[in-house]
């Protein structure tokens, strides 16, 4: 087939009709075309000449040339593609190395396989360039609602038509066992949009809880407005929801809001997600009350907040156990999910029980350390006295406020606790000296004997030793595997030593050990002080 006159218009025609169907640029489609007619040509006329083509976007016609690069006289390598500067003075006045001669060569006739080739090379640009468009036109909505058809079921993943591209609903992100036949109407989450091998990739969910927070957003105008935020949303999908509101404006209801007239606007967001039971929580700064408002229907007696651990005790009453815990423990998962703490149940009964267990146990240390009688050991412990060192090294005065304690009495009980502790002291200390641990860390300021004897039980017995350990390692922290925080336990967790503390000491360590300066532990904190100026600027913009 060789491009004549007769059909030189229909390659503009051709191009088109093309880039009107995919809805892509005419213009690539014609590049597709330069390109595979370039590419017969060098079958033509030799794969090591460079032959290129343009087809004029007025009125079609094809040009073919041959294009040779000018080099240097010992750098000439393909004489088919090169020349040298005496050669080209043939072609151009004074040229220079890099300069082209374009030629212009007759046009080719394709046959069969060249015409088969150029297709495919036409094909396989359209199909990049549809790509290109779709991730463009798809990759800033992610994060929105979408309506579709669904196409077809591909081993559970249902390939849903939205527009210009489709979408896959994967097994997983489907509501419970949703079933869908081609040509149904479905409303999806944008979750995520990938540009992979096989091009763009748009990954749809009905099981996200942000898909839940935009169907609010549509139903509840306040909340488009700004007026109403979700601060947080937790789903059990196709069974259970909570979802956490707050309004910017006193005289407008979060909650009322939300739920509609008679429940309109709720319920259109119920129907949505197949009957999903909602519980709409007023937000609370508070932890604790919010906490009590997420374990709703359930009502709360006590809160106690570990915020170091990121737990939260809950005390409730025995017959409100069942439904604090919800069906499956649903209902103290999703207000977990909801608060991001870890949450632990106890009946009123329980807590009693652990209460008098620890007077029990602490009222014990007392006796059998301070040889005092039961009465007067439970008479400290009822005053909030809960360990030896509290009672040696406490002010005098809150002794004395204690019945029946004179200031005699007073000072007998902190010279009993005090030699006490100066005996545990010193056993302590040598058996941190018999198992190993050296002068360097026994003189480090911070560490009483009995962490003396931790760390050497855990071979940690040099400062070397003690300035190679992380902060977490001693203090203890908790890691997140697989969906779970898991409790890391620290070296010297028992003895109180907080993240801070313990970070002072290791840093301290190296500074005596001459493995950082002051000046680079300033500027440290300099820098991070910086990098958190700027996260903070960031989530305000």
């Amino acid at each position: 087939m060789a491009i004549t006159s007769a059909n030189q218009l229909e390659l503009l025609q051709t191009a088109e009709a093309v880039a009107r169907e995919k809805m892509i640029d005419p213009g690539l489609v014609v590049e597709a075309m330069e390109e595979s007619l370039a590419r017969a040509a060098k079958s033509r006329y030799g794969s090591e000449l460079d032959i290129r083509v343009h087809i004029d976007r007025k009125t079609g016609k094809a040009t073919f040339t041959r294009v040779r690069t000018v080099v240097e006289d010992d750098a000439l390598e393909n004489e088919k593609a090169e020349l040298t500067v005496a050669q080209a003075k043939q072609f151009m006045e004074n040229p220079t190395v890099g300069d082209t001669v374009v030629e212009e060569v007759p046009p080719v006739e394709m046959g069969r396989i060249a015409a088969q080739s150029a297709k495919q090379v036409i094909l396989q640009k359209v199909r990049e360039a549809e790509r290109d468009r779709q991730y463009e036109e798809f990759k800033d909505r992610a994060g929105t609602i979408i309506n579709g058809v669904v196409k077809r079921e591909e081993y559970g993943n249902v390939i849903v038509d939205i527009g210009r591209g489709e979408g896959v609903l994967r097994r997983n992100e489907k509501i419970g066992r949703e079933s869908y036949r081609p040509n149904d109407r479905i409303r999806c989450y944008i979750k995520d949009v990938r540009r992979e091998v096989r091009g763009p990739q748009i990954f749809l969910s009905r099981t996200d809880p942000q898909f839940m927070a935009e169907l609010f957003k549509m139903e509840v105008p306040e909340i488009y407005d700004g007026i109403i935020e979700i601060k947080a949303v937790a789903r059990d999908p196709g069974s259970r929801a909570k979802i956490a509101v707050i309004s910017y404006d006193n005289s407008i209801d979060p909650v009322g809001a939300c739920v509609g007239m008679r429940g309109s606007r709720v319920q259109a967001v119920v129907n949505e997600l197949q009957g999903e039971k909602i519980d709409i929580i007023p937000w609370n700064e508070d932890a604790a009350t919010f906490l009590v408002n997420a374990l709703q229907p359930a009502e709360v007696s006590k809160v106690v907040i570990d915020e170091d651990a990121e737990r939260i005790e809950v005390v409730v009453p025995d017959e409100q156990l069942s439904l604090a815990i919800g069906r499956r423990g649903q209902n103290v998962r999703l207000a977990s999910q909801l608060t991001g703490l870890d949450i632990d149940i106890l009946t009123e009964e329980e807590e009693s029980s652990r209460r008098q267990a620890e007077f029990a146990e602490r009222t014990k240390v007392f006796m059998d350390n301070l040889d005092l009688d039961e009465f007067f050991a439970q008479l400290l412990v009822s005053e909030g006295f809960t360990s030896l060192e509290e009672v040696a090294y406490v002010e005098l005065d809150e002794l004395l406020v204690i019945d029946g304690v004179d200031e005699s009495t007073a000072e007998e009980l902190q010279a009993r606790a005090r030699d006490y502790l100066e005996e545990q002291n010193k056993k302590a200390l040598e058996h941190a000296k018999s198992i190993g641990v050296e002068e360097s860390l026994i003189e480090f300021e911070g560490l009483t004997p009995q962490m003396l004897v931790a760390l050497g039980n855990d071979d940690v017995k040099t400062l070397e030793d003690f300035a190679t350990c992380a902060d977490w390692e001693l203090a203890g922290g908790w890691t997140t595997v697989g969906g779970e925080r898991v409790k890391d336990t620290g070296l010297l967790e028992p003895f109180d030593v907080s993240l801070e503390e313990a970070q002072n000491m290791v840093m301290t360590a190296r500074l005596q050990l001459g493995w950082v300066t002051i000046e680079e532990l300033e500027a440290q904190a300099a820098a991070e002080s910086l990098a958190n100026a700027a996260k903070g600027e960031a989530a305000e913009a």
